[in-house]
């Protein structure tokens, strides 16, 4: 719950900056505002103000912003200073705020959580908030505004009014069948929608691998043996000399791992010890690690030394893979021609020859394995979770070997499944829908 405290702490990013913008919220905020510039200031609208601690000292001159409440972030009263980003300027000012009676520190995410409690954002929301803050590829972005947005809490909220509709409606019949105003049988029509219902859910549930990709990464393993070039494609790749790279087998014995950011997704490139027959105790460790990592892949890359092929033992057989033929630069025109045959992508990280071809096509998976369309995804696996759930008390309510009192109930679990995804869980709600729609004990 919310404390009757107002909390303060810097909102901006890291020090020092250009700008730094110092905010507080709750009930002591229009006085601790009208103490620091003295004076108020008019609402919603950036003033250029003198700033001073409550003996007149002199603490900065900067902009300031008063939102009252409920109409802010908090749903309290707020306000932002703006001020010279130097850290001892930020230090003072925060000091100097959380030294007024009932102003405090704020905890990590109180603002966001008074958010919530007051209504201004629902649990998804708040998530979507996390998720905007640490976005850094542009599909990140564009996932996290639509969920911040309210698409994702619309989809829930949409199906959690029907599943409170349809059991209105199948109460009313089973408690009402003799008021006149209650229409007929409406089980076909109910039952009906709760079967559709089930299959969308379904389908949404489906989206959950694709938004783990968009927000964790399309994961992209290096496999081959022993000096097939692993980590000088993986250092071409990073441009940059991520993994040693020596003649010697075995020189990669843990796993090294980059980030890429291809078409706007993030990439998680990893590379693995050579796979090879009786390796020495340290480099076997490798090599189970690598085998566990491949299991967990979204592509593999698996590479051979096309002018001294090796067996690398048995591979993964049900991730998707590339097989990637390397050294090009070290055959003649023949021997590459037939190599092309060989593989589906033939590379020198040398002269650059197919690089960025495989690059393309690590991309163009990537994307297809996200489904970057704009459809709205499950984001959490905890949403995941709910929403089986549901979706198996709907089943159980479909069933029409059951009594009618008993699928009505399964009809609000699978509500209340639905409405702990958005934190909006209300007993009342039942009853809004029975009295609205009919006329009933009048």
């Amino acid at each position: 719950m919310i404390s009757g405290d107002s909390i303060v702490a810097l909102s901006s990013g890291r020090l020092p900056a250009g700008v730094a913008v110092v905010r507080i919220s709750g009930p002591q905020t229009r006085f601790v505002v009208e103490t620091i510039v003295c004076g108020m200031v008019k609402a919603r609208a950036a003033v250029l103000r003198r700033f001073r601690a409550p003996d007149g000292t002199v603490l900065d001159n900067g902009l300031v912003l008063f939102f009252p409440g409920p109409a802010s972030f908090t749903g309290e009263d707020v306000a932002e200073f703006h001020v010279h980003g130097g850290r001892a300027v930020v230090a003072r000012m925060v000091e100097t705020i959380a030294g007024f009676e009932g102003v405090r520190h704020a905890e990590p995410g109180e603002f966001t959580r008074r958010a919530f409690f007051n209504g201004k954002v629902d649990l998804v929301e708040t998530e979507a908030l996390a998720d905007l803050v640490n976005a850094e590829t542009e599909a990140q972005r564009r996932f996290a505004i639509q969920n911040a947005g309210g698409a994702q809490s619309a989809l829930y909220l949409g199906w959690r009014r029907r599943l409170i509709h349809a059991r209105a409606m199948i109460e009313a019949e089973i408690d009402f069948a003799d008021e006149d105003d209650v229409p007929g049988s409406v089980s076909d029509t109910v039952w009906s929608d709760v079967r559709s219902m089930i299959s969308e859910i379904d389908r949404h549930i489906v989206g959950f691998h694709a938004a783990e990709i968009i927000r964790d990464g399309f994961e992209v393993v290096i496999l081959g043996a022993p000096n097939a070039g692993k980590s000088s494609l993986f250092n071409a790749l990073a441009q940059r000399d991520a993994a040693i790279v020596t003649d010697e087998p075995g020189t990669t014995r843990d796993l090294l791992e980059v980030v890429l950011d291809l078409r706007g997704l993030r990439v998680r490139l990893t590379d693995t010890a050579g796979l090879r027959e009786a390796p020495g105790k340290i480099e076997a460790i490798g090599i189970e690690k690598a085998r566990a990592k491949a299991d967990c892949a979204d592509l593999l890359l698996l590479l051979e030394d096309a002018a001294d092929p090796k067996d690398a033992g048995p591979l993964p057989m049900s991730t998707p893979a590339l097989r990637v033929g390397t050294k090009l630069d070290l055959l003649d025109k023949r021997a590459t021609q037939d190599a092309a045959g060989r593989y589906e992508f033939g590379i020198s990280v040398i002269d650059g020859t197919g690089v960025d071809g495989l690059l393309a096509e690590i991309g163009r998976r990537a994307a297809e394995a996200a489904g970057v369309s704009g459809d709205v995804l499950p984001s959490r696996l905890r949403h995941v979770e709910l929403l089986d759930a549901a979706n198996r008390h709907l089943h159980r309510a479909a069933d029409e070997r059951m009594p009618q009192e008993l699928r009505a109930e399964e009809l609000r679990l699978a509500a209340d499944r639905l409405g702990r995804i958005v934190g909006a869980v209300d007993v009342e709600d039942l009853l809004d829908v029975i009295f609205s729609r009919f006329c009933i004990g009048k």
